[in-house]
């Protein structure tokens, strides 16, 4: 079983969740016995290519059918536009793209393409999330049916909204079954103030599927409830968390004796910082010994520093910005109390990250994992008074700590990406019999 999966990010270079289930479900797909070619928008080199394949749209090789030069010094320089006729449009309506697939109209798409003469060249793809990104996505999927030309494959499997066209352009070109992972959706993202152009792309992909998957039931019933998807094409599949192995002896130890509780996530509505703090002031008003971390970058940073300052809690509470590697162990080692106070949160693998490392977690009721740890306390995330007796309760009695220590990192010790491997290997096998 050879399988083609698009990706938008792989460790070392990730942004946030969806590199680190992307590793971790791959590493476990090949325990399988699956072959997996792992396609990113931009391959650096160091990423590691061991055991599997990994394919940066951004060396591909694509054929130029028609040149569109601009200024003069444009034509002296590698650079060259391309206009291609495609499908592949993320800024039409569902009608038009209905009308595009169905070979009504026909729509001109300009790539940037570098080329030392001749006919083919590359086009340059970085995978990021800034301003261009629907560029991105758009030419991504053009190089995917390129790759779909180039590979021999079985199964396409595309995670996130950002792949979704990449996964229909290479299921149009070679016919083999498609796979959508939703990680998560606009309407975690967003609220109900949902990007049209996301959401319809999402929509797209998930119609477009032979099978969707989600990572939590939270999920599946948005996908059912907002996407209008049949219950029996989708199905859950829960996230696991690695084991630490040699990592297991980084471990270090505070220099103080205040108690130190932890946020780490992107500083965004979808995970509720603003939550967490106000938490926090009400913690500091009864416990004056404690620290508040809140690790992580995002639009609401700026906000979040302010509203600290506003309530006088600035002395205790820590901005560090993102951290990744022996920085987020670093982290968890010297924490008491992980929270996670997300609004809407299809899964969160970073609560098991926090329990394999021995430190209690409270989470929303609002997300995916708390489907499945039976060892974390629960909240409503816009229950402030809840969030902080919680907080308050664990940092002052060891024997309560202690207890979610010990149990937690049992329970999730047996959350293993191997048993969602196996899953999706049997969804897989099922689409290439019935295909």
């Amino acid at each position: 079983m050879k399988v083609l999966m698009f990706g938008w990010e792989f460790p070392p270079h990730i942004s946030g969740g969806l590199g680190t289930a992307c590793l971790g479900l791959t590493k476990a797909m090949l325990r399988q016995g699956v072959e997996i070619i792992f396609v990113v928008p931009r391959a650096y080199g160091d990423e590691d290519q061991s055991q599997m394949q990994l394919v940066g749209a951004n060396s591909i090789r694509v054929r130029i059918n028609h040149y569109l030069f601009g200024e003069t010094e444009t034509k002296k320089s590698n650079l060259q536009y391309v206009t291609i006729g495609s499908n592949l449009v993320p800024y039409v309506s569902e009608e038009e793209y209905f009308d595009i697939i169905n070979n009504k109209v026909t729509v001109d798409r300009q790539f940037k393409v570098h080329a030392a003469g001749g006919t083919e060249g590359t086009i340059d793809l970085r995978g990021g999330y800034g301003g261009g990104l629907m560029n991105e996505v758009s030419s991504y999927a053009f190089i995917a049916a390129e790759i779909a030309r180039k590979f021999q494959f079985d199964v396409i499997h595309a995670h996130d909204w950002m792949t979704y066209d990449a996964g229909i352009a290479a299921k149009n070109v070679s016919g083999k079954p498609l796979v959508v992972h939703v990680h998560a959706t606009e309407f975690d993202r967003s609220g109900m103030h949902v990007n049209q152009v996301v959401y319809d792309m999402e929509r797209r992909g998930m119609h477009c599927a032979d099978k969707v998957l989600t990572v939590s039931n939270l999920t599946r019933n948005i996908v059912i409830n907002h996407y209008g998807i049949p219950e029996s094409k989708v199905t859950t599949v829960y996230n696991g968390v690695e084991a630490i192995g040699a990592k297991s002896s980084l471990h270090f130890e505070k220099s103080f004796d205040d108690k130190v509780v932890t946020f780490l996530g992107r500083i965004t509505y979808q995970k509720g910082p603003e939550y967490f703090l106000e938490a926090a002031a009400k913690v500091l008003q009864r416990k004056k010994n404690v620290k508040f971390v809140m690790a992580g970058s995002g639009d609401m940073l700026e906000k979040m520093m302010w509203r600290a300052a506003e309530l006088g809690i600035s002395k205790n509470f820590f901005f560090t910005g993102f951290l990744r590697g022996d920085d987020v162990i670093h982290m968890l080692s010297i924490s008491d109390v992980y929270v996670m106070p997300s609004v809407s949160e299809p899964f969160g693998i970073s609560p098991l990250e926090a329990m394999r490392s021995n430190v209690p977690v409270i989470i929303s009721k609002q997300s995916g994992v708390a489907e499945v740890l039976q060892h974390a306390i629960k909240v409503d995330f816009w229950d402030v008074d809840s969030m902080a007796d919680a907080i308050y309760g664990i940092i002052s009695y060891d024997a309560l700590g202690q207890m979610f220590r010990e149990y937690g990192k049992k329970e999730v010790d047996s959350i293993k990406w191997d048993n969602a491997a196996k899953r999706i290997k049997e969804v897989y096998k099922n689409l290439s019999e019935n295909k």
